[in-house]
């Protein structure tokens, strides 16, 4: 069908182009007309033709026909390029029986690229409310079967030989961060990740992370007085303090942490266009020149010799090293780690805080529990500790529900069997084509579905909380208890590695600036800020704009 389709098309190119060679000749040709009335030849009682009538009418004459061949090409390229739409419209793909619901698009090939590239959450809601929890799209040539369903996402997370994910995160790293490793095996990296961010390795980086958010926040207070209001950007603050903090823990470099967040920062922005391929002047220079600013920042050999031998970083190094990586390769992956452990912190702690801002009653819920955690122990005192040891309901219901409004990334496998059959809640079956990308959406279901949390857009800091305090499990949707009620880190077994230093690291960072900051709103009145649709699919939502706060260190 595609070969008829490319036969036809450079049929009517042919014909088209004739048409033109043929309009050309026709132009070039002099014609000699005159209006009936006119005489063949002037005598003395003629009207004698003026220069200024001579001009006029060869005038008319020359522009006349350029217009009417531009009009004639136009028409003729419209008609071309409908016909060949209309052909591929209809000689393209069609959904067979048993398949989920397909919607191409208008425009063939391309799809619906442009509208899920401009704001993702909001057309797959609306592919959502046209079809329901299963469908297929085509996106810039690639179909993608989306599915919404949370009682069906195990079956396709934990079926990894009929669901692979190793070649989409692999086109992904190639993209963003021109990064090809040797040899991929998921299993083994995930192993050796667990070894660093759980059990003994969180023990270590816990602290170390403490410490330096402590030491960042007192090099603050040393510039201003004690009683001085500074005014900033709420997001600016959460991501530079935390990625700083972050910084020196894994790669325990303090000469250089500036300049790598600035870069960071400048990389981070333009990733989400870096994977979309739709970088376009001045904004590809700079993106390139962050990266490759960054690549020699990480570059191994300026990273030897940091405070701590053991760190993660000289770890990785090694890990690398003994899979056959060559040096240039290693600074790659160094910023593909880099922005995947850091880049999702400082907009957590954002939204925490600019949250509890603007909701009073459970900003001074969690100022209960930071009294009660931080009593009687001074500014060094160690803040993980005391939250080991101390429970604390209310922030964690805070912190989920943040979660829950704010965390937004995509989960793509590739079909591996032609014909694998996926079921769906009501007993419905459907096959999907090898080859087609299954998308799992957590932001919009279950997390935004107001079958499952009721009034899922506003803020609700007991949302996760039962009447004892203890933390609430039990979401329904259709009459039927739930899974997966909640997915800010993915599926449990195969979710994120670094969950709990995650956690662990946004809620010291907000215990500790509620403990020892005056924080408050410059206008207590101004709305949060809108997400930025261009984020969804990256991880966690970051604003568009800031909330522009005002801090100063509390006396005691």
């Amino acid at each position: 069908m595609q070969i008829r389709v490319g036969l036809v098309s450079l049929q009517l190119l042919h014909h088209f182009k004739v048409i033109v060679r043929q309009r050309e000749q026709q132009s070039a040709v002099p014609r000699v007309t005159r209006p009936f009335s006119q005489p063949l030849h002037r005598t003395a009682f003629s009207e004698p033709l003026t220069s200024s009538a001579a001009h006029s009418r060869k005038s008319r004459s020359e522009h006349g026909r350029p217009s009417l061949q531009r009009t004639m090409f136009f028409t003729i390229l419209l008609l071309l390029i409908t016909i060949l739409a209309l052909l591929l419209r209809y000689s393209g793909r069609s959904s067979r029986d048993n398949e989920p619901p397909l919607d191409k698009g208008l425009i063939p090939w391309l799809g619906h690229a442009l509208e899920f590239g401009k704001d993702a959450a909001k057309f797959l809601a609306r592919m959502k409310n046209k079809h329901g929890d299963i469908f297929t799209v085509c996106v810039a040539g690639q179909y993608i079967t989306v599915l919404l369903d949370p009682n069906s996402y195990d079956d396709v997370l934990y079926d990894t030989d009929s669901f692979d994910s190793r070649r989409s995160k692999g086109l992904l790293m190639e993209k963003v961060f021109s990064l090809v490793l040797p040899s991929d095996n998921p299993e083994k990296e995930r192993k050796w990740m667990e070894g660093h961010f759980q059990g003994v390795g969180l023990d270590k980086l816990q602290p170390s992370m403490d410490s330096h958010l402590r030491d960042l926040l007192l090099a603050d207070q040393r510039g201003c007085g004690a009683a001085q209001w500074r005014e900033e950007g709420l997001f600016d603050l959460c991501y530079g303090l935390l990625f700083r903090a972050g910084y020196l823990t894994m790669f325990t470099r303090d000469e250089n942490a500036d300049a790598v967040y600035k870069q960071f920062r400048n990389f981070d922005k333009l990733l989400p266009k870096v994977a979309r391929s739709s970088l376009k002047g001045e904004d590809k220079k700079s993106v390139t020149s962050s990266q490759e600013s960054l690549w020699q920042l990480l570059a191994p050999a300026l990273l030897e010799g940091g405070r701590d031998a053991g760190c993660w970083q000289e770890s990785y190094q090694r890990y690398l090293g003994e899979a056959g990586v060559d040096a240039e390769t290693q600074r790659k992956a160094l910023l593909m780690h880099l922005w995947t452990t850091q880049c999702n912190a400082g907009p957590a702690a954002f939204w925490s805080l600019a949250l509890l801002l603007r909701h009073p009653e459970a900003m001074q819920a969690v100022l209960a529990e930071v009294r009660g955690v931080m009593h009687e122990h001074s500014l060094h005192h160690p803040t993980h500790e005391r939250l080991v040891t101390h429970n604390t309901p209310v922030f964690d219901s805070v912190l989920r529900e943040t979660l829950r409004l704010t965390a937004a990334a995509f989960i793509s496998r590739e079909v591996m069997a032609d014909g694998k059959k996926l079921g769906v809640s009501g007993g419905l079956e459907y096959c999907l084509r090898k080859g087609d990308k299954v998308l799992l959406f957590p932001f919009l279901c279950p997390q935004m579905d107001p079958e499952i949390h009721q009034q899922p857009e506003s803020f609700r800091y007991k949302r996760f909380l039962n009447d004892d305090m203890s933390e609430k499990r039990i979401f329904y949707k259709g009459g039927s208890r739930l899974t997966h009620y909640n997915m800010p880190w993915g599926a449990e077994r195969k979710g994120c590695v670094g969950k709990q230093f995650a956690i662990s690291t946004v809620k010291m960072f907000v215990f500790t600036v509620l403990r020892h900051l005056e924080l408050e709103m410059c206008e207590p009145s101004d709305p949060l800020p809108q997400f930025n649709p261009q984020r969804y699919g990256f991880g966690m939502l970051q604003p568009i704009g800031d909330l522009q706060v005002r801090y100063r260190f509390k006396r005691n």
